[in-house]
């Protein structure tokens, strides 16, 4: 009898990191004037303020998620003349946030993220949530936002305490080697605790753990020496 595989996750909890990671922007938002909301973020052609209504927007799709009403949201955005995928909706959620007071967007994000944290850990990480793609364990969707808002959070520049830093990319690492698994990516991983060796279409290299967590979620820069058939299969979760 084969004996079932060892979840590479089971030492995080997504929950907490959720909660740490939303509380991270949240401090950062709080504290910014006009000038700091116009700087422009990692994403191209957005501002700090279009990630915030991109966050707020998003709510929409993960409380359809939390409520088993998938159609519902995709009923919505045909009403709202949405097209183009998560790309249109996310160019969707920015634009509406754009004609509301910023103050207005971070009230609703932080009282949509706040239900949707609550929500996810009173499932618990062995649940099922029905998304876009699927069921899927609550467990690993809560791992895909905890990489999302510590991408967003360094998008806008969220500080970082020094003592956090090495521990953070470290479980960001983990989540995204698990994603690439579960992709069935050709990227062929090995996490060692000082470097990350990685191999795909014949190319090899050994990354630190913030160049691969870089490399997973497209935000390394031009110059970074990093093969392109690598830099394409390290992308997974962006």
């Amino acid at each position: 009898m084969t004996s079932p595989l060892k979840d590479p996750l089971a030492g995080l909890d997504p929950f907490d990191i959720f909660d740490t990671e939303a509380a991270r922007l949240d401090r950062h938002f709080s504290r910014l004037d006009d000038e700091g909301w116009e700087r422009p973020s990692r994403c191209a052609g957005w501002s700090v303020r279009d990630v915030l209504g991109h966050l707020a927007g998003e709510e929409l799709y993960n409380h359809a998620c939390l409520d088993g009403d998938v159609q519902g949201f995709t009923a919505m955005l045909g009403r709202e003349g949405v097209t183009g995928g998560f790309n249109g909706f996310n160019d969707w959620c920015v634009q509406r946030s754009r004609g509301m007071p910023v103050e207005e967007v971070l009230e609703e994000w932080r009282r949509a993220n706040g239900e949707t944290r609550g929500r996810m850990r009173a499932l618990g990480r062995d649940a099922e949530l029905q998304t876009l793609a699927g069921p899927y364990p609550v467990g690993l969707q809560t791992f895909h936002y905890d990489s999302e808002y510590a991408t967003h959070a360094d998008d806008v520049g969220a500080p970082v305490p020094d003592d956090e830093a090495g521990e953070r990319a470290r479980w960001r690492a983990e989540v995204a080697a698990a994603v690439l698994a579960e992709q069935g990516s050709q990227a062929q991983v090995e996490l060692t605790a000082e470097r990350i060796w990685v191999h795909a279409a014949g190319a090899t290299a050994q990354l630190s753990a913030p160049e691969f967590v870089e490399a997973t979620v497209g935000r390394l820069p031009d110059g970074h020496p990093l093969d392109r058939r690598l830099r394409a299969a390290l992308r997974c979760l962006a």
